[in-house]
């Protein structure tokens, strides 16, 4: 509704994980290192935790989208599976055909390990990712913990990288998964933004979205922003969609703490299409 009017590409607030929108605080640039050493060093398990919006997903397609082409990618988002769906995904991801018509976890390992060893032979990594892996089964995970064993004498063939909220540090810590948890070398836990990160997250959002000065938010907007989101880069997104969206109903080319409040009892709203919000366009408040 707004890009055009303030001559932006596109939604610089939207909440798709688009990598090219990941901004690198001190704590986001660690856990890319971290992942990054973990895969080039092929240390087997790397494990990256983070609340619920801190940029982990974008973190990953990041990585994923900037990897180096000699290794080799499973990516996967769906954390419901059965460990033998987990296997079927995996081999797809890698395009590892399987002859004939049986389908069981011996002739997927196999495929897997033939696929991996002839990466390996002609230098290359392999790497899977999983997203929400707080969501996978005891089940699933000891079969993750298996296809760690797919190795050479010195290395790993396969770098495991298990993402997910903070639960998923609290279920690999169960006795049940004592194996696994030792097995990791990598971990990293990805906080909030601290708040000096704010005013660059939101201005390297809107650069990138194509603003070149048309809109700007002013100094005591940011205090307000982040008192609101206690810098969850996704709450930050939402509160700073909806105060453009209240901008430009007004005509304001920009975000001050006034528009920031606006928008915060806006979402505060229990019915948004009827908050206040609306109510107050109806009184031409903005006009």
């Amino acid at each position: 509704m707004y890009t055009s009017h303030y001559k932006l590409r596109e939604n610089p607030f939207s909440l798709t994980p688009d990598p090219k929108y990941l901004f690198l605080s001190r704590q986001h640039r660690e856990a890319l290192n971290h992942l990054i050493y973990g895969i080039k060093e092929k240390k087997g398990f790397i494990v990256v935790t983070g609340g619920i919006g801190t940029g982990k997903t974008t973190l990953s397609r990041a990585l994923l989208s900037g990897i180096d082409p000699s290794v080799e990618t499973a990516l996967i988002f769906n954390s419901y599976l059965s460990d033998m769906e987990l296997l079927e995904v995996i081999n797809q991801d890698f395009r590892i055909p399987l002859t004939g018509v049986e389908r069981t976890k011996r002739r997927y390992i196999d495929a897997l390990n033939t696929f991996l060893l002839a990466n390996h032979r002609t230098g290359k990594n392999a790497v899977v990712l999983i997203d929400e892996a707080q969501n996978l089964s005891r089940n699933v995970l000891e079969q993750i913990r298996m296809l760690s064993n797919l190795e050479t004498e010195t290395e790993k063939l396969l770098q495991i990288v298990l993402v997910g909220q903070p639960e998923l540090r609290d279920l690999l810590v169960q006795p049940s998964l004592r194996q696994l948890n030792e097995r990791i070398s990598v971990r990293y836990h990805l906080d909030a933004l601290l708040e000096d990160d704010v005013p660059d997250y939101i201005l390297h959002r809107l650069t990138v979205a194509g603003n070149t000065g048309t809109l700007s938010f002013v100094d005591d907007a940011f205090g307000r922003i982040y008192d609101f989101s206690r810098g969850n880069p996704r709450r930050i997104n939402i509160l700073c969609d909806r105060a453009l969206l209240i901008a430009y109903t007004g005509n304001e080319l920009e975000i001050d703490s006034r528009i920031v409040k606006l928008a915060i009892k806006d979402l505060k709203s229990s019915d948004v299409k009827k908050g206040p919000f609306f109510a107050r366009r109806r009184k031409g408040l903005f006009a």
